[in-house]
């Protein structure tokens, strides 16, 4: 039986254990077109009132795309011309929360804390690729 898109996952990362989220979002103009497509990465540290959530933020820009279907795949976010992630991988979520916590997240932090992902994503596709540089197409 396939997983529910919408159930968190988890993870478990240096002996603490997190469940995660990819949740995308954009705003619908009078055309029906979207706009200002973002894709968010949740992690919550558990167990529940351990820790504040990190909330990881891909919003769409010049040269990035946060694509919201196909022919890309849910959860897909780049640079036009270097890195990508996709964000439901569990390998990919590990190398943001890494980027994260080495920018000076802290778990324990009582309060929710959003993070631009822009900055983490060459590093976090390296780490994924074994450090061989950037990943994507």
């Amino acid at each position: 039986m396939p997983r529910h898109p919408k159930k968190p996952r988890q993870l478990v990362a240096d002996g603490r254990m997190y469940l995660w989220t990819v949740r995308h979002s954009h705003r619908v103009l009078d055309s029906g077109r979207s706009a200002d497509c973002r894709q968010t990465l949740t992690l919550y540290p558990q167990p529940a009132g351990t820790g504040g959530s990190l909330q990881i933020v891909f919003a769409s820009g010049p040269g990035q795309y946060v694509p919201g279907g196909a022919p890309f795949g849910s959860g897909d976010v780049g640079f036009t011309q270097g890195a990508d992630l996709n964000l439901h991988e569990p390998g990919a979520v590990r190398a943001l929360l890494d980027m994260a916590l080495t920018h000076g997240w802290q778990p324990g932090e009582q309060r929710t804390v959003e993070l631009d992902g822009w900055p983490l994503l060459e590093a976090a596709a390296s780490a994924r690729t074994g450090g061989a540089g950037p990943a994507g197409p």
